[in-house]
C-alpha cells in the first residue's frame, strides 16, 4: 500500500506531499492541471525512464519519494532480505533526477538500480492507463492470476517441485554423459597422472629433509676440517682444553675438601668438563663422517628436481600433492562406474518425468477449465461497463517443445508446467481476439484492465492500483458502473483513480483535486484533499463546468449519498 507521494520540483509541481488512504482515492481536476503529472511521479518510483524534462524550470534536480506499507506482502519482503535491505515493514523510494537527465535511486537509503525498481514494481503497484499497464498486459504475468483464479497454486507448487528435482538430475545426467564420451581419454591421463606421483611416493616434510642433507654434503669438506680442528683443540691436542679443565676441576675438588664452601663451585666446574668432553666426542665422531658423497648428491638433487616439478603441477606442499593424488584415485574409481551410474541415472529421470508428466497434463486441462470460467466472468463484467460486444478469452496453449530438454506431449516442461497463457479480448463482435496490449483505444484498454482486475480482485499481487482515464468515452449509467466496478476493486486493494466523471468520484473515500496556477510567469500545479463541503462543490463542478449552480450542488450531494448505499 502506498502510504505518501512527496514530489519536489517535478515537471510543474515545486513542493507536495500526497497521503492516500487504504481504499478508494480520487484525484480530479481541470483538464491540464496537472492529474497525470502525479501518475509520473509514481511511475518514476517504479524504475521509469528520466530525463532533463522532469525537472522543474529553475530547479538543479527533481526528487520524489514514496513509502510503502509492504508487511501484508511477503515476496516484497523476501525481496528486500534476499537484497539485504532492512525495513520493518516500511519501504521508502526515493528517485532524485538532475538537471542533466542523469538520475539515482534509493530502497531504503541504500544506493540503487531502475532495474531493481522495476523489479518490484510488479508487487507494489499496477499503473492502468491509455498509455501503460505495469503488469496485466505483460503476458508474462496471465498464467499466475489464472492459476490463483482457479485456486491451481498448490497444485502448480508441487509439479515445480517435481520439475526441480527432474532439472537436477538432468543436469546430473549431462555430465555423466560427458564424463562417459572422455572416459578413455580421461582414464589414461588420471593414470598418468597417478603413477608419476606413486613413482615417487613423496612423504610430509621430505623436501625440507632433502634440502638440509644436500646443504651438507656439498659444504663436507669444510665441515669436516672445522669439526676437525675443534676436535684437535678440545681433546686431542697438545694443551687440550679439556686437559686442562680436568686439571682445574681436580685443584678445586682438593680445596673444596679444605674450604667446603668451594664445593659447589668445585661440582661446576667439573660438570663443564663432562659436558666439554662429551660434546668434544660428538665433534670427532662428526669428524669422521664428514665426508663427500658425489652419487648421494646428485641422487637427492635428482629427487628434488622431480619433487619439485610435482609442486608445479600440484603443490604448492607435498600435502597438496597427496591431496591432488586422492582426488586423482577419487575420479578413476568413478569413472569405472560410469556406466552404470548413467543408467541408474537414467532410470530415476524417466520415472519422475512419468509422474511430473501425469501432474502437468491434469494441471493443464484444470487451467483450460478455468480460463473457461475466467474469459466469461470478465466478458460479463466488461458488458456491464458498457462493453457489450466484448468478448475475453483465455488463451492456454502448449510451450513450444523444440530443443527441450524436457518434454512432455510434444510442449516443454518447466517448473510452471507445459502451458502458456495469455489474455485475448475481442472489443467488439466480429473482431478476432488479440492481445491486451495490442487494443487501440485507450478507453477500451483502461475498461478491459478494469474488469480484469475486478473478477481477480482477490488473486493481484500489487498493493495500489492506479487508474488513469478509465473513464475515457463513457457517461451516464456506465460511468456508475465503473465507479461501483473500482469500489469493488478497492476492498481488496488500495487504488488511486483520475477521473473527469462525478458518478466516478463519488465512490471515493478520498477525493484529492489538482489545480494549476501562475506564479512568478512559471506554471504551477498543486493537490489539495476536499472533504466536506469542498469534496461537493468539487463534484458539482464537474457535473456543471465552470458555473456551480444550486442544482448541480444538489445533484452532487445525491451522487455522493447515492454512492454511499
Amino acid at each position: 500500500m502506498l502510504v505518501a507521494l512527496r514530489v519536489k520540483n517535478f515537471i510543474l509541481m515545486d513542493a507536495l506531499e500526497l497521503r492516500l488512504e487504504p481504499g478508494f482515492n480520487v484525484l480530479t481536476g481541470e483538464t491540464g492541471a496537472g492529474k497525470s503529472i502525479v501518475v509520473g511521479a509514481l511511475s518514476l518510483v517504479l524504475g521509469g525512464r528520466a530525463s532533463a524534462e522532469q525537472v522543474r524550470p529553475g530547479a538543479d534536480e527533481a526528487e520524489i519519494e514514496a513509502l510503502f506499507d509492504v508487511r501484508s506482502s511477503d515476496r516484497v519482503m523476501a525481496m528486500l532480505d534476499a537484497a539485504g535491505i532492512a525495513g520493518d515493514g516500511e519501504l521508502v523510494i526515493r528517485r532524485v533526477v538532475q538537471g542533466t537527465g542523469r538520475s539515482r535511486a534509493y530502497l531504503n537509503g541504500r544506493l540503487c538500480t531502475a532495474g531493481e525498481l522495476q523489479a518490484l514494481a510488479p508487487e507494489l503497484a499496477d499503473v492502468a492507463s491509455q498509455h501503460e499497464s505495469v503488469a496485466l498486459t505483460d503476458p508474462a504475468t496471465h498464467l499466475g492470476y489464472l492459476d490463483r483464479f482457479g485456486r491451481l497454486v498448490a497444485a502448480r507448487s508441487e509439479l515445480a517441485a517435481d520439475v526441480g528435482e527432474l532439472e537436477a538430475l538432468s543436469a546430473e545426467l549431462r555430465a555423466a554423459r560427458e564424463l562417459e564420451r572422455g572416459r578413455g581419454e580421461r582414464e589414461a591421463f588420471l593414470s598418468f597422472q597417478l603413477q608419476a606421483i606413486d613413482a615417487l611416493s613423496p612423504r610430509p616434510g621430505e623436501l625440507a629433509d632433502l634440502a638440509a642433507e644436500r646443504n651438507r654434503l656439498r659444504h663436507a669438506g669444510r665441515l669436516h676440517d672445522i669439526t676437525l680442528r675443534a676436535a684437535s683443540r678440545l681433546d686431542q691436542g697438545e694443551d687440550a682444553l679439556c686437559d686442562e679443565l680436568a686439571r682445574l676441576a681436580s685443584e678445586l675438588r682438593a680445596a673444596a675438601e679444605i674450604d667446603p664452601a668451594l664445593d659447589a663451585v668445585a661440582r661446576a666446574v667439573d660438570g663443564c668438563w663432562t659436558e666439554l668432553s662429551e660434546a668434544a666426542r660428538e665433534i670427532t665422531r662428526y669428524a669422521e663422517r664428514a665426508e663427500a658423497d658425489p652419487d648421494r648428491l646428485a641422487e637427492i638433487e635428482d629427487r628434488m628436481y622431480r619433487l619439485e616439478g610435482l609442486l608445479r603441477q600440484h603443490g604448492p606442499t607435498i600435502d597438496d600433492v597427496l591431496a591432488a593424488r586422492a582426488r586423482l584415485a577419487a575420479e578413476l574409481e568413478q569413472l569405472a562406474g560410469v556406466e552404470s551410474h548413467v543408467a541408474e541415472l537414467e532410470r530415476r529421470r524417466d520415472a519422475l518425468l512419468a509422474v511430473a508428466a501425469e501432474r502437468a497434463r491434469k494441471l493443464s486441462a484444470k487451467r483450460r477449465k478455468a480460463g473457461e470460467k475466467l474469459g466469461a466472468a470478465i466478458s460479463a463484467e466488461l458488458a456491464e461497463l458498457g462493453m457489450g460486444g466484448a468478448r475475453v478469452v483465455v488463451d492456454v496453449a502448449p510451450h513450444g517443445g523444440d530443443r527441450a530438454e524436457l518434454v512432455v506431449d510434444g510442449a516443454r516442461l518447466g517448473q510452471d508446467g507445459i502451458d502458456r497463457v495469455e489474455f485475448l479480448i475481442s472489443p467488439n463482435k466480429g473482431i478476432d481476439p488479440r492481445p491486451l496490449r495490442r487494443i487501440a483505444s485507450g478507453g477500451e484498454l483502461s475498461r478491459a484492465l478494469l474488469a480484469l482486475k475486478r473478477v481477480l480482485a482477490e488473486c493481484g499481487p500489487a498493493g495500489l492500483y492506479v487508474f488513469d482515464e478509465v473513464d475515457s468515452g463513457v457517461g451516464g449509467a456506465v460511468a456508475d458502473k465503473i465507479g461501483r466496478a473500482i469500489g469493488d476493486v478497492a476492498r481488496h486493494h488500495q487504488v488511486l483513480c483520475i477521473t473527469h466523471l462525478a458518478p466516478i468520484a463519488a465512490f471515493a473515500s478520498a477525493h484529492f483535486v489538482v489545480a494549476k496556477e501562475n506564479a512568478g510567469g512559471i506554471a504551477k500545479s498543486y493537490v489539495t484533499r476536499v472533504d466536506k463541503k469542498d469534496r461537493v462543490a468539487e463534484v458539482a463542478r464537474m457535473l456543471s463546468g465552470a458555473k456551480v449552480t444550486g442544482a448541480s450542488l444538489k445533484a452532487a450531494t445525491e451522487l455522493i449519498e447515492a454512492a454511499r448505499l
